[in-house]
């Protein structure tokens, strides 16, 4: 089962999309994956948003994002222990430097990791197929 509630946890959400919408100040699916994430938040009330990271217009390929980036800064300071996206892809689209992340780097920081569309939380130990939706 995805992630509960049940206990406190501070929340950094991460937004991605490599392919601007147009002349929009911010696309569609930017909107759309912040308000999945919303949705998501609704019925856990333990669980509370500290920081909303956003990369609109930014290729999954590279991790020199400026929002990546911030949100691997604030991860340093331990300003949460849980990351929100939409799903894996959104982390990035280069698999081992995206399972380097996921795998390493985040846990090592006692930070959990849950894509909510891939049902993936990374303090499960059934997460198997995790490299492949990537």
């Amino acid at each position: 089962m995805l992630f509960n509630g049940n206990y406190p946890c501070d929340a950094g959400l991460y937004l991605r999309l490599s392919r601007e919408d147009g002349d929009k100040f911010e696309s569609d699916s930017i909107k759309n994956q912040r308000q999945l994430i919303e949705d998501f938040l609704k019925d856990k009330p333990r669980m509370k948003f500290v920081r909303e990271y956003a990369d609109d217009g930014y290729s999954g390929t590279t991790f020199e994002r400026p929002g990546f980036q911030n949100l691997l800064e604030d991860a340093e300071k331990k300003m949460f222990d849980t990351i929100l996206v939409k799903d894996l892809s959104h982390i990035g689209r280069n698999y081992i430097q995206t399972g380097h992340y996921i795998e390493e780097y985040f846990p090592e920081r006692n930070i959990r990791v849950i894509a909510v569309n891939d049902n993936f939380d990374s303090s499960r130990s059934d997460n198997d197929f995790a490299p492949f939706k990537n």
